[in-house]
């Protein structure tokens, strides 16, 4: 059974649409779930996001937040300690990578770890050649009757 879809037919009548085949067809791709460690990505304005996991046991120092261009990445590395001996060890301290895709022109404004969770607040900023501008609408800018009048006629209009 084939699942992957051809956008080949595409190609042929669309110019720079590339980078959204390349995100669908990598949509598709099934890859095994990680669900470790959980997150939230919620919306909290016109143009502002935020992403919160859940990195309890986590240093500031034992955690990477990087930007490549439209890609979040957020990984942790957890500093082994060969000097302890766990009789049970519940709380989850293995390295993780966590990828996120990120729309045209939104940036990371910020980022902060409290209570074990890493909050990464994004903002998009549109540029103001990219935003929608007014166009002013001028009167009626051919000649006047009488002008036109004498150019029909063939007298030359000095």
């Amino acid at each position: 059974m084939r699942t992957a879809f051809d956008f080949s037919p595409l190609f042929r009548s669309t110019v720079g649409f590339d980078r959204i085949f390349d995100l669908l067809d990598n949509a598709q791709r099934v890859s095994t779930i990680d669900n470790w460690p959980p997150y939230d990505i919620v919306k909290t304005g016109e143009d502002q996001y935020r992403v919160t996991l859940a990195v309890a046991g986590f240093g500031e120092s034992e955690l990477n937040v990087t930007q490549e261009r439209n890609l979040l990445l957020v990984s942790g590395e957890k500093a082994a300690n060969e000097d302890t001996q766990y009789l049970h060890r519940g709380i989850a301290g293995r390295s993780f990578q966590r990828r996120f895709e990120l729309a045209d022109h939104v940036r990371v404004a910020g980022a902060s770890l409290a209570n074990g969770l890493l909050t990464i607040d994004l903002k998009r900023e549109i540029p103001e050649a990219m935003k929608p501008r007014r166009i002013d609408i001028k009167g009626d800018l051919s000649l006047p009757k009488a002008e036109t009048a004498k150019i029909e006629s063939g007298v030359k209009a000095a």
